[in-house]
């Protein structure tokens, strides 16, 4: 197969994975994006999504926004540790850098809070001068707002309670214990408190503080929900961090989709035995099926390998895992790894692992013994194995695939631009060209590369690729392309906010 024919299996999103959502002056909803570094403005009678915020401004990772009286929009910049203000004018002004992974925020009139998503964190008021501590102690706080007694409640999100503190500081009250993996608290309009989870199950807790004290659970199906707003007829809208998109969520727990959800990346991509596609998206394992099904919500997901009901897995983080899908349990293999991306399974069962952030490939034994294949490459970033046992490692920074004999790497090809996923087919090696957004096939015995078919741009702006905007920022992956091969000599990429499978051009 040199030659493909190129098949879609799903839509791509204009919103790749959505955090922070609020309702600007215009009426349209306002919509953060961590892993995109942009913010969105969705139009909910169309679904249209307008970029307001783009990549390559002073906003790197925004996490929540909330809307000041003057109509500024506020964003928490997770990562950098920074507190943003964008006027109305569209200009930009930090109110803060000195906040540590600053994420829920709410304006009370002309007055601003934010907290902190790490154990221990704070709550603050941003003002003209230091910030001012409301409370400390918070277990990961997100998403807040001001509720009906005109006190501020905020999830604790590592122990699942839910409390509350008047803007003037004091002391804090628990107000709801035992729920369901809190990550964001909203009011509606009649004030009932929405408790949302970030589970794979989309469960939203309703707890009627103010009224007959009810609690009851609403259960959406939307894996890994991440914040919600109320419109002025109380219709509430959810975002999801691992799924992104907006959906209309109804209080029986019927959806309407607004803007599309799909893939956040995606990055790696595999194949099992039964032919069923894998597929790694940062914050879970997903299957490109009725559009993207999530089958698990697993940080921080990169690379993958299918090894019958095992999955093996690489985060860019430093770690390599194993998820037995039988048991749904996680085995870690190797830590403190330099940002480890593709990953293959050798003959005996041994790990197979392109360490990019060393120039290495590394092997992990059943005893999880980690050791080096071969060294000296400049960034490696993906591994593949021939019929006859024969490694191969694909070098983004030097544009070159190699092939190992023993220690030794040899030139397979080179000139190549920012090679990255690889698979074997045949007598070729399928190599994934992000910077020319192409696939190659390269002959194994002589080297010759040829166009094999075009790689998909990210949805929204043709030409882009990678699909991420992320090089280097802590927090956040870079791009992968992935390949992986599949019955009947064919191939799945994982690229521009989709999956396609390439079939030889003779088949349909």
């Amino acid at each position: 197969m040199t030659a493909c024919h190129v098949r879609r299996l799903t839509r791509p999103t204009s919103l790749r994975g959505s955090n922070g959502v609020a309702f600007g002056p215009d009426g349209r909803l306002y919509v953060a994006q961590f892993l995109a570094g942009e913010i969105g403005a969705v139009d909910l009678a169309t679904g249209d999504v307008e970029v307001v915020v783009p990549v390559g401004g002073p906003v790197q990772a925004p996490d929540d926004l909330a809307f000041g009286s003057d109509g500024s929009m506020y964003v928490t910049d997770l990562v950098p540790g920074r507190v943003w203000r964008r006027r109305p004018d569209g200009t930009f002004t930090l109110v803060t850098d000195q906040v540590r992974l600053p994420n829920g925020i709410a304006c009370v009139g002309d007055r601003l809070f934010v907290n902190e998503m790490i154990p221990d964190g704070r709550l603050l008021e941003l003002g003209n001068g230091e910030p001012k501590v409301l409370a400390g102690g918070l277990a990961m706080g997100n998403a807040m707002q001001l509720g009906p007694d005109g006190a501020l409640y905020y999830p604790h999100m590592l122990t699942g309670e839910v409390f509350r503190i008047p803007p003037d500081g004091g002391t804090p009250e628990l107000v709801a214990t035992d729920v369901h993996q809190p990550v964001a608290v909203r009011f509606d309009l009649g004030g009932v408190l929405q408790v949302l989870s970030r589970g794979v199950a989309g469960i939203v807790t309703r707890i009627d503080l103010f009224g007959s004290g009810d609690r009851t659970l609403v259960t959406s199906g939307l894996s890994g929900l991440d914040n919600a707003a109320f419109d002025t007829e109380n219709r509430m809208f959810v975002s999801s961090y691992a799924g992104g998109g907006i959906t209309e969520l109804h209080p029986d727990g019927r959806t309407r989709e607004i803007a599309p959800r799909g893939f956040a990346g995606p990055y790696g991509v595999t194949v099992d035995l039964g032919g069923t596609v894998h597929v790694a998206d940062h914050y879970r394992i997903a299957e490109p099926r009725d559009d993207v099904t999530t089958t698990e919500l697993l940080p921080f997901a990169h690379g993958i390998a299918a090894d019958g009901d095992l999955l093996h897995l690489t985060s860019q983080y430093g770690q390599v895992r194993t998820y037995d899908r039988t048991t749904r349990s996680v085995r870690t293999r190797a830590n403190g790894l330099a940002e480890p991306a593709g990953i293959a399974v050798h003959a005996d069962g041994a790990l197979v692992v392109a360490e990019a952030g060393a120039g290495r490939v590394l092997t992990i034994d059943f005893e999880d013994t980690v050791g080096v294949l071969a060294d000296g490459f400049g960034r490696p970033v993906d591994v593949a194995v021939d019929g006859d046992g024969r490694w191969y490692v694909s070098d983004e920074e030097r544009g070159a695939v190699y092939r190992l004999d023993g220690e030794t790497a040899v030139v397979l090809a080179d000139d190549l631009g920012a090679p990255q996923g690889i698979a074997v087919v045949g007598g070729c090696l399928y190599v994934a060209e992000t910077a020319a957004g192409l696939v190659v096939a390269v002959d194994l015995v002589t080297g010759e590369a040829r166009q094999a078919a075009d790689l998909p741009a990210s949805p929204g702006r043709p030409g882009e690729q990678p699909a991420l905007h992320a090089h280097g920022l802590p927090g956040v992956p870079r791009p992968f392309t992935g390949l992986a091969t599949a019955p009947g000599d064919s191939l799945y990429a994982a690229a521009g906010g989709t999956v396609v499978h390439l079939t030889p051009a003779e088949q349909p």
